[in-house]
């Protein structure tokens, strides 16, 4: 999925003025780990699709930001995203989707899904540390635990803080809205994002399958 690419001082803005909302709060990790921050590579010309039924993480934090990256012609793109993040996660039947367009007769399209955390017990599940999720859009039924809504986005003190990369390169306003929380549980959870960054990221039972066509998305 592209974005349009519009003027770059237009992005910027939405780091200053996200709109408030609890709903875009919820967030899962994709199942491929980052060791690097966000902000020092370009994402792909792909978001992808996650999915879980539950999502169980402790200290919260959200604020706006822009990811830039490529399209999949190789031209620059710039994407506003609300980044998730929590200290640590427990994620119950996680799937994450991706869809690679050929365009060759009878191969439209290539579907890489990974599927892990499919065990009902608890330590068995994905875990991650430090995990930010760079969503695009998002549904799911959320509670939150002691959540403060209109923080400043450097002053986050229950979550994981606004990454100093992004501030650096002015890809996050640290005066901008945010929000944060003691934690969160989130179930019936499916997004699209645009990249993932952990410290740490646990996937039990990992299974990765190749299908023709869009039919194995997760959503």
């Amino acid at each position: 999925m592209e974005s349009q690419v519009r003027g770059g001082t237009r992005w910027k803005r939405f780091a200053v003025v996200m709109v408030p909302s609890v709903a875009a709060t919820a967030c899962i990790g994709v199942a491929l780990a980052q060791g690097a921050l966000a902000a020092s590579f370009s994402v792909s010309g792909q978001s992808f699709k996650v999915s879980a039924e539950s999502l169980n993480g402790q200290h919260f934090s959200q604020y706006g930001a822009i990811d830039s990256g490529y399209s999949l012609t190789g031209d620059k793109q710039a994407h506003p995203v609300a980044v998730s993040a929590f200290e640590t996660a427990t994620i119950k039947k996680m799937c994450q989707s991706v869809v690679t367009p050929i365009g060759l007769p009878g191969l439209d399209a290539v579907t890489l899904r990974l599927e892990a955390g499919n065990s009902s017990d608890e330590k068995k599940q994905v875990s991650a540390e430090k995990l930010y999720i760079d969503v695009e859009d998002l549904g799911a039924d959320a509670v939150f635990h002691g959540i403060d809504i209109g923080v400043a986005a450097g002053s986050i003190s229950k979550g994981p803080a606004v990454k100093s990369g992004e501030i650096a390169q002015k890809q996050a306003n640290p005066y901008g809205f945010a929000q944060q929380a003691d934690s969160a549980e989130l179930t019936n959870v499916k997004q699209t994002a645009w990249a993932t960054t952990a410290g740490t990221f646990t996937l039990p039972g990992l299974h990765m399958s190749l299908s023709t066509g869009t039919k194995a998305e997760c959503y």
